[in-house]
């Protein structure tokens, strides 16, 4: 089929396959990659900027084009619990499924420049050079990785047959049928749970808290994926201990004590910078709550805190993973991760010694 263009409409670039959409009667095409099923026009883009509607199907104007890539220690994703210490491949390309008015990484996630995507590069091409870089992983990151689907799969793809894993950092908010095929590859996953109220996703992220937990629901019980939960805490906006104590309830209830659980500070971007930055004090008070709760495993993050960022043995409460922020101190674990005063296995994947890459970002750049 080839679709009459209306005027003003735009001829995408690049204009790789799209997949999870329908044609509909009235001409336009809704897209099933999100639960926002934006409905676009010929020439037209859906809300994430980089699905659009070209010879009337749809489209990802952002095949194998990334915003950059660096090697980042696997503790900024935030991971605690894969592969500790190891560096890891990271990337992303632009654009963002929500609206977060509170974005920390708005420059990427909300980027309409297409200029400052670099040079295209293949999955090949990325698998490769993790393996040069002595890199065991590979993270779709610094915007969400549902809305490059196609590019994220393929890399993930392409990744596995040289045996390296990916790490997929998101919000999770993808649709079912989409969400199966994306995972499907994925060896750890960290899900940005923004906050614990339908209202604040409405008000703050246009965006909905249900898909959220089926998602986190889907990835511990029909997957092997490894997955850890951030939450940014807000002031005033997130931070209740209310509301604390019910996000952590249904982590327990619903995902199990071993999910870990991190709190991030907020620091005043995008269009909330009215609000000051997260008191060190808040994030301690939520690792409490979320511990009294029955959470095996809470993290602080975005502050220096070596108790908030250490790990500990839910057996016998000895500290078998010093952290201070990605820094790795002492070390009591073997290799597959039991701990070694009283052999209580702990829940991650832990698979050799761990890694020296410490808190350093090394960019990379393709030729």
């Amino acid at each position: 089929m080839t679709a009459v263009m209306p005027p003003g409409a735009e001829r995408f670039e690049i204009a790789h396959p799209g997949r999870y959409w329908d044609r509909l009667d009235d001409g336009r095409v809704e897209c099933r990659v999100c639960p926002r099923r934006c409905r676009v026009r010929e020439g037209g883009r859906g809300l994430c900027f980089v699905r659009g509607v070209q010879d009337g199907e749809m489209v990802l104007t952002t095949y194998g084009r990334s915003s950059g890539f660096c090697v980042d220690p696997i503790e900024k994703k935030p991971l605690n619990h894969f592969l500790p210490g190891t560096p890891i491949l990271s990337f992303g390309t632009a654009g963002c499924n929500l609206t977060c008015k509170f974005c920390q990484n708005w420059e990427i996630s909300k980027a309409r420049e297409w200029e400052r995507l670099n040079a295209a590069v293949s999955p090949e091409q990325i698998a490769a050079a993790a393996a040069e870089l002595d890199c065991r992983s590979v993270a779709f990151t610094y915007n969400d990785p549902v809305i490059f689907l196609e590019y994220a799969v393929d890399t993930a793809i392409a990744c596995r047959e040289r045996g390296i894993k990916t790490v997929a950092v998101t919000a999770g908010y993808i649709e079912p049928e989409a969400r199966a095929e994306f995972f499907r590859p994925m060896d750890a996953a960290n899900v940005d749970l923004k906050a614990f109220t339908e209202d604040f996703y409405h008000k703050l992220s246009t965006a909905h808290l249900d898909p959220v937990l089926d998602t986190l629901r889907y990835l511990k019980h029909e997957t092997d994926v490894w997955v850890e939960i951030t939450t940014l805490l807000i002031p005033t906006r997130n931070d209740s201990d209310d509301e604390l104590k019910a996000l952590a309830d249904w982590v327990v209830a619903e995902l199990g004590p071993d999910v870990p659980l991190h709190f991030s500070a907020f620091h005043p971007d995008h269009k909330m910078r009215d609000l000051p930055p997260t008191p060190p004090s808040t994030l301690r008070q939520a690792r409490e709550i979320a511990r009294a709760a029955g959470v095996h495993h809470v993290y602080t993050g975005n502050v220096h805190d070596s108790d908030g960022g250490s790990t500990y043995c839910p057996g016998c409460g000895t500290r078998v993973i010093e952290r201070d922020w990605y820094e790795l101190g002492a070390w009591h674990l073997n290799e597959v991760g039991h701990c070694l005063s009283c052999g209580t296995r702990l829940a991650g994947v832990f698979d050799g010694p761990p890694g020296t890459w410490g808190r350093r970002r090394a960019p990379v750049r393709f030729r």
